[in-house]
């Protein structure tokens, strides 16, 4: 995997977590998120990518 690569997947790992911390409790829990699975959502995301 190239530098490139590399930084696209940081940086949607940051945004996925900098928007999912931004959302209050009850958002996250009308979305099926509990605040400790956060981190794991957003590597799941940027490993997608």
């Amino acid at each position: 995997m190239g530098i490139r690569q590399t930084l696209k997947k940081w940086a949607a790992y940051q945004q996925t977590v900098r928007e999912l911390t931004a959302l209050d409790n009850r958002q996250l829990n009308d979305l099926g998120i509990n605040r400790t699975d956060i981190q794991r959502i957003a590597r799941d995301h940027a490993s997608s990518i």
